[in-house]
């Protein structure tokens, strides 16, 4: 039985790698009938579901494991981002019910893994996008980048140059982006301040004259 499920585990796995996640997901929920609690069984069908854009069941494979093992960090930020992804497809009073598991595992991600970039952006998005009323915060989104500075400066930047963007402070955002960029001179930095520029600040001319540069 145990040999059976190991090579029907590495077949799954391949498919998984091999992006046939229909595949891999029938494999994978034939050996969890076996074995119930392993979890990187649990972990595969919890990214399958997520690939399919299966939140809530893609959040039930990421609760589990959390409880199985609530040491590991990047299982508490999966079950919060599913969540964060199943929240944008309900209506605004199901997804504001929903906020409070989502920052409750955001933070448990950064209490167990204290330099855990992607829960601090999942929660600089939180504040900015929820009304004040129910929670949201610019000041807390900016307390979040600046603990992202510490450790990880473009992330630091680009969390700053993002709260600005987002407040329309257009200016103060491009000045951010371009630290970032300078820093990481990556796609990611580029297409931010791109972006900035072609749909925010209207300038195509400083747009076309970064990706010069960029391409060159």
């Amino acid at each position: 039985m145990y040999c059976w499920s190991q090579s029907n585990f590495e077949k799954a796995e391949k498919l998984f790698q091999s992006k046939k996640y229909n595949e891999a997901q029938l494999l994978f929920e034939g050996i969890l009938k076996n074995n119930p609690s392993d979890l990187r069984t649990l972990e595969y069908l919890g990214e399958i579901a997520a690939h399919q854009k299966s939140w809530v069941k893609g959040a039930e494979y990421f609760k589990k494991l959390k409880e199985l093992k609530p040491t590991v960090a990047d299982y508490f930020f999966k079950y919060g981002g599913c969540l964060a992804m199943h929240a944008v497809e309900v209506n605004k009073i199901k997804a504001f019910s929903m906020v409070g598991d989502m920052k409750e595992a955001f933070e448990k991600a950064i209490e167990l893994n204290p330099k855990h970039v992607q829960a601090r952006w999942a929660l600089i998005e939180i504040y900015l996008q929820l009304p004040g009323i129910l929670g949201g915060s610019e000041s807390k989104a900016i307390s979040y980048s600046n603990e992202l500075a510490q450790f990880s400066p473009i992330d630091g930047y680009l969390s700053k140059g993002r709260i600005d963007e987002y407040f329309k402070r257009y200016d103060a955002a491009e000045k951010n982006y371009k630290k970032a960029h300078e820093i990481g001179n990556s796609k990611v930095t580029f297409q931010k301040l791109y972006n900035l520029y072609l749909n925010k600040l209207k300038d195509p001319k400083k747009a076309q004259e970064l990706k010069r540069k960029f391409d060159a």
